[in-house]
């Protein structure tokens, strides 16, 4: 992991560069793999399951008596700590729960709007050499919460008991069928796999390349969520330890995962350093972190006012603030996915149980993406009603817009009724 003196500001797009950008092979290969499953259905995911998972499960479809069968499998001290992350993801979500609000902007005009659940949504969890059973919490919650009639969810074939008992939980269909292979097939709909109004969840680049792709066909997603990131803004009262767990917290995700400490302190970033090269050692997927450190990158910041100027341009999924002040900086960070204060808060509290949502926006896309809310699972209907007179008040003003438009068939759609009201206003009319 590099150390690199105080950066230009010119220099920030090529040193911040985030690994696998712009990978053109597997934008295409994940084109063909979405046209697959929407010509062959099943067929096609069997296929990729066999040759990208190397195992093509015979049922598509997990059974639901081994989801709730897969619990005998799990000890006690973890399904206490699936229970104690479950109460506060729930108690946060719940408080954000929209409410309907109704308006008379005017005499006689009355604007209304009404939060309805996505009625069908597929959530994406990550398998593999890490099954996050964490993620099925922190999607299946706020959709229960929110009210969604049909929750869909995929994950690569091989699901272990945690993450098949996490799914027992909810009222969940689950299919073992996991990559862009997965994200297509809720899409587009096979024959085994319902379509979904929405796909929620995190992933590689090939899932976030398959969301990112199909939302440019009309499939609503939450937001690009990809390989894992991490930035540390650290001052000379942080904990060198600390830096370095946390970095290693998001390194060992997957290889091409992104951590970045910036610190004013040069002790600082040198003895954080020391404390992740040996931490590192102790971890069981420390090949995995190792092969994520090499775009990792520790940056000598001129002082915290640079330090916050860097993040902003970033845009991190993941940024902590290991510093005095920390609620002060807190206050000025614009782009950011959730951001941890002060340095007795790890960011793997986010991850799993503090109670905010851990499928956050990747890639820079945090300036103008959020985070799962539960109002992700809702859409919203605008409703108006306009009385005969607060027409009449605001029939004037619509006609006048209309026409600074040159659509006249819109200044018609008020004249009509104007008219139809004053000959019914005339002595002798009904």
């Amino acid at each position: 992991m590099p150390v690199l003196p105080e950066l230009a500001a010119g220099d920030y797009d090529r040193i911040l560069r985030r690994p696998g950008a712009g990978d053109e092979g597997m934008e295409q290969r994940v084109r063909t793999i979405i046209r697959e499953v929407a010509d062959e259905g099943d067929v096609a995911l069997r296929r990729l399951s066999l040759e990208l998972d190397g195992v093509a499960p015979d049922q598509l479809e997990v059974p639901p008596d081994v989801l709730r069968k897969a619990g005998e499998a799990v000890g006690n001290d973890l399904k206490g700590a699936i229970s104690t992350a479950a109460s506060n993801i729930r108690r946060f979500h719940e408080a954000q729960l929209p409410d309907d609000v109704s308006v008379e902007t005017m005499p006689g005009v009355k604007c209304s709007i009404r939060y309805l659940a996505i009625e069908r949504v597929g959530l994406y969890i990550p398998g593999g050499s890490a099954p996050l059973l964490s993620t099925v919490l922190m999607t299946a919650i706020p959709a229960t919460l929110a009210g969604c009639s049909q929750i869909i969810a995929c994950t690569p074939p091989g699901a272990p008991p945690e993450l098949l008992h996490a799914f027992g939980l909810f009222n969940i269909r689950v299919f073992q069928v996991g990559g862009a292979q997965a994200i297509a097939a809720m899409a587009l709909g096979t024959e085994s796999i319902p379509r979904v109004d929405k796909v929620f969840g995190p992933g590689n680049a090939w899932v976030t390349a398959a969301k990112m792709q199909l939302a440019a066909r009309g499939l609503a997603i939450d937001m690009p969520a990809g390989p894992s990131e991490l930035m540390v803004i650290a001052d000379s009262s942080a904990s060198p330890a600390f830096v370095a767990a946390d970095l290693l917290s998001q390194a060992e995700h997957g290889p091409d995962s992104q951590v970045i400490l910036l610190s004013d302190s040069m002790p600082v970033i040198e003895k954080s350093l020391e404390a992740l090269r040996t931490q590192l050692e102790a971890l069981p997927r420390r090949d995995t972190a190792r092969r994520a450190l090499e775009h990792g990158l520790a940056i000598r910041v001129r002082d915290m006012e640079q330090a916050l100027e860097i993040s902003r341009h970033y845009g991190p999924e993941h940024l902590v603030l290991a510093v005095r002040e920390a609620g002060s900086m807190a206050e000025r960070v614009t782009n950011a996915g959730s951001v941890f204060l002060g340095h007795h808060t790890p960011e793997s509290a986010g991850d799993y149980a503090s109670g905010t949502n851990h499928t956050l926006p990747t890639g820079g896309a945090t300036r103008g993406w959020s985070g799962i809310t539960t109002a992700s699972f809702m859409k919203s209907i605008t409703f108006q009603e306009i009385a005969r007179e607060g027409l009449i008040a605001l029939g004037p003003a619509i006609v006048g817009l209309a026409r600074a438009e040159q659509l006249e068939g819109h200044a018609q759609a008020v004249l009509q009724r104007l008219a139809k009201t004053v000959n019914t206003d005339k002595p002798g009319k009904q």
